[in-house]
């Protein structure tokens, strides 16, 4: 190992030239021709490369002083042998001085070579690049913040430099890229559009305004689209017995005013499972670092209405029973359908149901309600011959998947949700006590 001083090579005729940046820190490794400092004059800037690869171990100068060719600015411990002159100052004789020292190695940095072997032995320096002025009134940078700039397509003169007299680092390129990233991914920016296109050159059309709900709808969904990581996962639910016992409470409901459908069930199935996976039932806090686990049981119930999906929030599930929660689910079906929505009606769910079995269909992905972390999808039941051991019996299978951001909720996690869902709705009993 061997310790080299390095020093401003041959930069012109300029003197006294003021640093502008330094690049590296001490403790740090370089590559052989890695910027370390950044010079200044009135017509150029110039970074000074490493000659070598190596540890920097010592720094001699900072920002605002003013060198000049020759000048030692940093020592370096490198892998090779190193040369009389380029050992560092406390190798010196002892009865020189620092300032005799100074002087000599300046002197003898501007002496001619005395032969062609010493001419080929002083390694060329590079000059001050004139392809890299400075603009004045523009961007204030250097070379090599220049070159990353043009490499990561930023626009220097949208940039305000942290640097001495305003001039633009590294660090406010690496700031700017980073604050670009949080905006797009926090207003879904940086996602071209799809192209404008003139339809009625293909035939008639007519333009049909969006309704209210769904312009409200649409930047929420966006958003949980773009910032959560999707998954879902599919199970089934033999719910045989299940139906059979609806069908006698619904025929008894009826006469009181309301329906007795599946997805009182499927409230009952979710806290159940929840209640046993209590991850599901979370949402991430702001600093995605840990999760906030909730403790009720808040359930929202998406609701197909003339102007869009609505989703409103039946509180409190774990504590109600099947009648109960039927009861409930009528009223606010028909108040979200007439319109009659309050704040509260939509706020403060922990987990949400979106059923589409009245309708049809074999599956889908719901997309989750964020902030919450799951929401479970349902489709139409089924009549499908199941092996029970000895023969194929018929039986009534509910398809069912739960998508889920998968920062707090892994694959293994979410079909044991939907397990231990399957076996509550293939035993009502679980749901009823």
């Amino acid at each position: 190992m061997a310790l080299v001083d390095v020093k401003v090579p041959n930069i012109g005729d300029f003197e006294n030239v003021p640093v502008v940046e330094v690049q590296v820190k001490t403790g740090q490794t370089v590559a052989a021709d890695e910027p370390l400092i950044t010079l200044e004059s009135d017509k150029a800037a110039l970074d000074i490369p490493a000659p070598e690869a190596g540890r920097v171990t010592d720094i001699l100068i900072s920002v605002g002083d003013k060198v000049s060719e020759g000048a030692v600015i940093l020592r370096l411990e490198t892998g090779g042998t190193g040369k009389k002159d380029s050992k560092p100052a406390d190798d010196e004789d002892d009865d020189k001085g620092d300032e005799d020292k100074a002087n000599t190695d300046h002197h003898e940095s501007k002496r001619e070579p005395q032969s062609r072997e010493d001419e080929e032995a002083r390694p060329e320096m590079p000059r001050a690049p004139s392809s890299l002025p400075v603009e004045p009134g523009l961007v204030h940078a250097s070379p090599s913040v220049r070159r990353i700039a043009h490499e990561l397509d930023v626009d220097l003169t949208k940039l305000k430099g942290s640097g001495e007299k305003g001039r633009i680092t590294k660090d406010d390129v690496k700031r700017h890229i980073a604050e670009s990233a949080g905006s797009a991914m926090s207003h879904g920016v940086g996602i071209p559009e799809i192209p404008a296109q003139d339809f009625a050159k293909f035939g008639p059309i007519e333009t049909k305004p969006m309704s209210r709900l769904q312009r409200l709808a649409g930047p929420h969904l966006h958003r949980s689209w773009l910032n959560i990581p999707h998954v879902t996962n599919s199970d089934e639910a033999d719910i045989t017995e299940l139906e059979s016992y609806r069908k006698s409470l619904d025929e008894t409901a009826k006469a009181s005013g309301y329906r007795v459908t599946l997805v009182s069930f499927l409230l009952k199935a979710s806290v159940f499972a929840l209640k046993q996976h209590p991850n599901v039932n979370a949402s991430l806090a702001p600093s995605k670092d840990a999760l906030i686990l909730k403790r009720y049981y808040n359930i929202g119930v998406a609701v197909d209405t003339p102007d869009g999906l609505v989703v409103p929030v039946i509180r409190d599930v774990d504590r109600k029973g099947i009648l109960e929660l039927s009861q409930e689910l009528t009223a606010v079906s028909e108040r979200m359908r007439e319109g009659r929505i309050t704040p509260t009606d939509i706020q403060g769910s922990t987990f949400s149901i979106s059923s589409l079995g009245g309708i049809g269909g074999t599956g889908f992905t719901p997309i989750v309600n964020a902030p919450e972390v799951a929401i479970l999808g349902v489709v139409r039941a089924v009549m499908k011959p199941v092996w029970d051991g000895k023969t194929f019996q018929p039986r009534l299978m509910l398809p069912i998947c739960l998508s889920y951001d998968h920062r707090a909720i892994d694959g293994a996690l979410a079909a044991r949700f939907l397990r231990k869902m399957s076996d509550a709705l293939s035993d009502v009993r679980q749901l009823v006590l």
